[in-house]
């Protein structure tokens, strides 16, 4: 015959076990809970990073392309500068070549004149040469223009992208769910949408196709 005591541990044995492994469910779960958390956190915080260094990036390419922007203009101001002393050097010369015109009272009045004009054409074909140096600076600060439009636009449409997917994430969208401008807007700096340095209109696209621009060349380069 069972003493009582040993009965009474045969019932409280299989309950105690039973709260063990509860307990250990519970603790099991709750550190799959704290990790899924710490883990979406760490990707929240790389979306937003990445977000950063896309700013950043952006930031210091449109500031090397303004220094060189400024460089051309100058030049390109001066062009127009040139370009108007040639068209008076030109005026010059006609005034010199006119007929009739009268002598002047040097000992050698034929001499005189043809060294003015031969230094008048040297200083013509000078101001020529500059002018097509500086039109073809010129050429090169409408390229440089474009060219730096064209990466602050991509740059824009790399900011939009990682602002899709911080939402995306936050929100646990699937690939495909549609993207409104509102939805993006307070991972935005400012809460508004970047504008396109030529005008052009951004598309949103759906999540896990990339933001585009209405401008030609203006396009989200693959990381």
């Amino acid at each position: 015959m069972d003493a009582p005591g040993s009965n009474s541990m045969k019932l409280v044995l299989p309950w105690g076990i039973a709260l063990a492994l509860l307990a250990g469910l519970i603790a099991v779960y709750t550190g799959g809970k704290s990790k899924e958390t710490e883990l979406a956190l760490l990707q929240r915080e790389n979306l937003h990073l990445a977000r950063l260094r896309a700013e950043n990036e952006g930031l210091k390419g449109i500031q090397v392309e303004a220094a060189e922007l400024d460089r051309l203009r100058k030049e390109n101001e001066e062009l127009h500068r040139l370009r108007n002393e040639v068209r008076q050097m030109r005026e010059e010369k006609r005034q010199l070549v006119k007929p009739g015109q009268p002598a002047q009272p040097a000992a050698a009045p034929g001499k005189t004149d043809a060294t003015s004009q031969q230094q008048l054409q040297q200083q013509l074909q000078q101001l020529l040469a500059e002018n097509e140096r500086l039109r073809a600076e010129n050429q090169q600060f409408q390229q440089v223009r474009v060219e730096a439009e064209a990466n602050a636009c991509a740059n824009n449409l790399r900011i939009i992208d990682a602002a899709k997917a911080q939402w995306a994430l936050e929100n646990k969208k699937p690939a495909g769910a549609p993207v409104s401008a509102q939805d993006i807007q307070p991972y935005l700096r400012n809460n508004a949408l970047p504008a396109c340095p030529q005008g052009g209109a951004y598309t949103l696209n759906a999540l896990g196709t990339p933001p585009t621009c209405s401008i030609a060349g203006h396009v989200l380069a693959p990381q």
